[in-house]
């Protein structure tokens, strides 16, 4: 399951961005399953959190996913318009 959510960052004078924000749950149990979620997060450009009770943390960042809980789902929030490729990529870990 996909949320879209947009966001307006703080209006300027003459610029003003809308945030695209997806979220999903998704599931990494076993070492191996972190290791290749981060590879495939690596190769994109934008932000990727994972959620986990009140934790976020850069789902770039190996130690920090060894941080969270891992025996339950983890909310992920993708922070681009552009994420299809992405999820695709992830399909396998996304709780449907």
């Amino acid at each position: 399951m996909e949320e879209k959510i947009n966001k307006k960052k703080p209006h300027t004078e003459h610029y003003q961005e809308v945030m695209t924000m997806t979220k999903t749950t998704v599931l990494l149990q076993a070492i191996n399953d972190v290791k290749e979620f981060v590879n495939i997060v690596m190769k994109y450009e934008f932000d990727i959190d994972l959620v986990s009770g009140r934790y976020a943390v850069d789902a770039k960042s190996i130690m920090g996913i060894f941080s969270l809980d891992l025996s339950k789902p983890i909310e992920l929030n993708v922070h681009t318009d552009d994420a299809d490729a992405f999820f695709a990529e992830i399909d396998k870990y996304i709780v449907k």
